[in-house]
């Protein structure tokens, strides 16, 4: 189970990712908070950074609705297990695993940001290196599009 394996990301290809300027702005402002500053020798959060400075920055109305940005709902399968997992992607304050809110300073959290539905992404783990494809992506407007139909 991904829950349990977590240890650091590594993402497998080295494309931009696509943020919304708001999640950037947001992103950036909590990569420069002091929490962040102490624990930022961590590789993950030295690799998010550097993504962050690559970023392909577009409005919020225009980010395709494939791709995994803040708040998205996230299915991914453990390519070596078949397992799904799903998760939504939050900031730290909202962060709970036991709920599938997974922080996006985790590094499984890093790992998918940016990334979209096809993407395999891969991260050595407390039990050797997990490689998931991400399978869907829920974003909230269209959650709530769902909700608002049901």
């Amino acid at each position: 189970m991904l829950r349990n394996n977590v240890v650091a990301s590594k993402k497998k290809n080295n494309k931009k990712i696509v943020l919304t300027a708001g999640d950037y702005r947001r992103l950036v402002s909590l990569l420069n908070d002091s929490f962040a500053l102490a624990i930022a020798d961590k590789p993950y959060l030295k690799n998010l950074r550097s993504e962050l400075d690559a970023a392909e920055i577009v409005d919020a109305r225009l980010i395709p609705k494939d791709v995994v940005t803040m708040n998205s709902t996230v299915h991914l399968r453990e390519l070596s297990s078949n397992e799904l997992d799903t998760f939504t992607l939050v900031f730290p304050k909202d962060a709970n695993i036991v709920e599938g809110k997974l922080s996006v300073l985790a590094p499984v959290g890093t790992a998918i940001l940016g990334q979209k539905i096809g993407d395999v992404v891969t991260w050595p783990a407390l039990s050797g290196r997990v490689k998931v494809e991400i399978e869907e992506v829920i974003v909230p407007e269209v959650q709530s599009e769902i909700t608002t139909w049901l």
